[in-house]
């Protein structure tokens, strides 16, 4: 599953992005394209670390009262991949992480990921006591 999803970002996405940019180039022109590109990445990079100090904040509340912030650590890291993918170059990354900066949206994808790792199974574990070191 790994391979196949370095192959998607690293392989299939690139040409992708770069000939989705050619065609909204040849629709509104160079200048709006690129302005476009520069303006989703300042704004959503201001979006993702405005939501980012707003998590921090919250965890930071968690720990204060002595629980454990899981979940705002995995809506920082939904955050943290959205500016990610937002600074990189093209509308389907833009796309991504706009989505990702949406709290129903991080919370779909928290709950698919926690239910992926919950059927995973772990068969590398190894358990060694302390004697046995």
């Amino acid at each position: 599953m790994g391979f196949v999803i370095a192959l998607l970002v690293f392989i299939v996405l690139p040409p992708l992005e770069l000939a989705l940019l050619i065609e909204v180039g040849k629709m509104v022109g160079t200048v709006p394209t690129v302005a476009l590109v520069i303006l989703t990445g300042v704004a959503g990079v201001s979006l993702a670390r405005w939501q980012g100090l707003g998590l921090m904040a919250a965890a930071l509340r968690e720990l204060d009262t002595g629980r454990l912030p899981a979940p705002h650590l995995f809506h920082g890291v939904c955050v943290l991949l959205a500016a990610a993918l937002l600074l990189t170059p093209g509308f389907i990354t833009d796309t991504v992480g706009f989505l990702l900066l949406v709290p129903p949206a991080r919370r779909a994808v928290i709950a698919f990921l926690r239910s992926h790792l919950r059927r995973r199974k772990f068969r590398s574990v190894i358990d060694v006591q302390i004697d046995e070191w």
